[in-house]
């Protein structure tokens, strides 16, 4: 079932089991007012188990571009279209979101994953060592790492 985010109550609803499920929240609530301050679009999540084609198209992009393949269990998707950029979401368990920009057209199209890290947990065995992290702090989700890398193929 959907799940519109509020970034002003922020809730752990779908996000129970994780052991980071307060800062996951926040960091899930952060991307909510992002998208509807810059867009007006309001960020709605479904559990992962209804959204088999949005893990799957990450899941591609993920392992076609860096061999990356993740074990933690995924526990929401978001998918949607905003002015001429395709976005993909999912929020693992362990507190990681991998998020997927793809413009669809334009002189210089951009591609890109994006990872971040909830507060209070560890780089991902599966990105130790390949990428460096930047610090964000947020009212939302307290202090939030990430990084991402450019998409080289075409999705």
């Amino acid at each position: 079932m959907a799940y519109i985010v509020d970034f002003k109550n922020v809730s752990t609803v779908g996000l129970e089991s994780s052991p980071v499920a307060e800062t996951l929240a926040g960091l899930r609530a952060n991307e909510a007012r992002y998208f509807m301050n810059k867009y007006k679009h309001e960020f709605t999540v479904v559990p992962a188990s209804e959204s088999t084609d949005t893990l799957e198209y990450v899941s591609q992009i993920l392992k076609i571009e860096r061999d990356i393949e993740f074990a933690a269990k995924p526990l929401e998707t978001s998918r949607f279209q905003v002015e001429n950029i395709n976005w993909a979401f999912v929020f693992y368990e362990d507190g990681l979101e991998v998020n997927v920009l793809y413009t669809l057209d334009g002189p210089k199209p951009k591609r890109a994953v994006g990872f971040k890290l909830s507060e209070g947990m560890e780089v991902p065995k599966e990105l130790e060592g390949k990428f460096k992290f930047a610090r964000q702090k947020s009212k939302l989700a307290g202090t939030i790492r990430g990084t991402f890398f450019v998409i080289k193929g075409e999705y």
